[in-house]
């Protein structure tokens, strides 16, 4: 006996495409309106203000002022020179080789970054490892 099939066309199989690309356009759009971007050209920094209480007398202090041009001056001295070496040597005389004074930089609020890394690091050397930061209020700022 014997057994005949018949062969009917052969289609192949068809993928429609259409209703995918329209769930990725949805997918695409939604991703699109839900995330944000922050641009870092957009933020505004005006430094340093901040509201503090009325500062204290410690008799260990040594005031370094920054300048908006760079210049140094401790304890109201105005330093000669901007090196590190120099600001290292005033610092160590203006504490007199204690190791527990406090250091209070007081810089210009246009003040380069780097002025103030310098004292920072002219401190280190000489082992004066209580660093502080002066700032005015904002009453004061809007004056």
């Amino acid at each position: 006996m014997r057994m005949h099939f018949r062969h009917g066309s052969r289609e192949e199989p068809e993928i429609n495409l259409i209703p995918f690309i329209d769930v990725l356009l949805v997918v695409l759009i939604f991703l699109m309106l839900s995330t944000t971007y922050s641009k870092f050209t957009e933020m505004q920094l005006r430094l340093p203000v901040a509201d503090a209480e009325a500062q204290r007398d410690h008799p260990k202090e040594v005031i370094v002022a920054v300048s908006a041009d760079g210049r140094y001056s401790i304890n109201r001295n105005v330093l000669p020179e901007r090196s590190v070496d120099a600001l290292a040597s005033a610092l160590a005389a203006a504490s007199g080789g204690a190791k527990d004074n406090v250091v209070i930089i007081s810089a210009d609020a246009s003040a380069a970054h780097q002025s103030v890394i310098t004292v920072m690091e002219a401190a280190r050397r000489v082992g004066l490892m209580q660093i502080t930061f002066a700032t005015q209020s904002a009453a004061q700022a809007g004056r």
